[in-house]
């Protein structure tokens, strides 16, 4: 018999362990005294949606239709994290589903990234997290520059803006995001894996690094506690060993592994679908497929905080527009020439920029119109220096 009393939220209440709490009875009680039931989604497949209910002093699985819900926002699609208003009594029953959903209730946060298309579209990855975990394989050489886009999107967390969103019941800090290198096995001796973890801790400014091998324990121990009682998400590309941690994870072989290929050492699709899972110590962690690309999406907020050390720097430029170049004191540029910030850093901050920048632009008029009113004053400089080294100009 599903629990159709909502009003004890506590500790002991069957779906506190998936992360139910007051803030989300309260967005629940418009919906309370209907017989409907709130779910969290734990796996989404082609409109239909498996969900976690409580059913007496415990939890069950069930299968419900979203066709009520069904919506052209790719932001407002059901997801993985989200919690739903169940309906198990009225609309399509049968079939093998067991009921349907009427509604989402509101979402704390989301981590979105660019579309993988040439529209100018965001997809939704998880909901309601707290916790991003950013895992990068060292059986491959140290990507830094893509640790740094990872980063920028999951800093993002500016209310109503930016690639990880937050309404008003988020604690202001946001989703943390956690840097996991996996695979430290095979780093090779102790001090060349402490270079990699510094490395990495270089591009992360206030971001945990963790080094963890699935296959010695090494570091398990350290980032279980830190996902402890939370809802944690698990990013990555493909090969970087997210399913062979989410088995350590939760104790048993919740996805399949595959080895990498041999012929060019990539990772294989694995998974296919994200999935939450119940963590033993408390907590869920949602398990997602191999990213191969990682498009920004309205991330200035976490581009700023990813780079904040570019940003402290560019404060002391002569100019307040100063793009970092060619202009005279540019603090940005003299740190570089003296070594206090690597090339490949600016050139990193540089290129996120632009592409936020077009992802912004698409959807945003003034921000278009700003890009060309650049764009011209570039051209005609351009023009007037050229003019100059000639001879032709004034």
């Amino acid at each position: 018999m599903f629990d159709l009393n909502i009003s004890n939220f506590s500790a002991a209440h069957p779906l506190a362990s998936y992360g139910w709490d007051d803030g989300f009875a309260e967005s629940f009680t418009p919906f309370a005294g209907q017989g409907f039931v709130p779910g969290r989604i734990v796996r989404v497949d082609r409109g239909r949606v498996d969900a976690v209910v409580a059913d007496g002093d415990g939890i069950r699985t069930v299968l419900a239709d979203t066709a009520l819900v069904a919506t052209s926002d790719p932001l407002r699609v059901p997801c993985t994290g989200d919690w739903a208003v169940v309906d198990f009594e009225n609309g399509r029953v049968g079939d093998h589903v067991d009921g349907v959903v009427r509604a989402l209730l509101p979402r704390r946060t989301a981590f979105v990234r660019s579309a993988s298309s040439k529209r100018s579209e965001g997809q939704v990855l998880a909901t309601n997290i707290d916790n991003i975990v950013i895992c990068v394989s060292l059986a491959d050489q140290l990507d830094l520059g893509r640790i740094e886009r990872f980063l920028a999107l999951a800093m993002s967390s500016s209310t109503g803006a930016g690639a990880v969103h937050r309404s008003a019941l988020t604690p202001e800090s946001g989703p943390q995001p956690l840097v996991v290198l996996s695979k430290a096995d095979l780093a090779g001796d102790p001090s060349g894996l402490a270079h990699l973890v510094a490395d990495a801790e270089s591009v992360a400014p206030g971001v945990q690094v963790l080094a963890v091998s699935s296959a010695t324990g090494e570091g398990l121990d350290v980032l279980s506690a830190v996902l402890v009682g939370g809802t944690s998400v698990l990013l990555g590309q493909s090969g970087a060993g997210k399913s062979t941690l989410a088995n350590a994870l939760v104790g048993a072989n919740v996805q399949t592994v595959q080895a990498i290929r041999d012929r060019d050492g990539k990772g294989r699709h694995t998974t296919t679908t994200r999935d939450l899972h119940a963590l033993p110590g408390g907590g869920v962690l949602i398990d997602t497929p191999g990213l191969r690309g990682v498009g920004m999406w309205d991330a200035e907020g976490g581009l700023a905080r990813t780079f904040s050390d570019v940003e402290t720097l560019a404060e002391e430029c002569r100019f307040h527009d100063c793009a970092h170049q060619t202009e005279p004191g540019c603090a940005v540029q003299e740190a570089v020439e003296c070594g206090e910030l690597a090339v490949r850093r600016l050139e990193s901050y540089r290129k996120l920029l632009r592409e936020n920048q077009r992802i912004v632009a698409k959807t945003d008029a003034r921000m278009r119109a700003e890009i060309r009113r650049d764009w011209k004053q570039k051209q005609a400089l351009g023009r007037h220096m050229m003019e100059r080294k000639r001879g032709t100009g004034r």
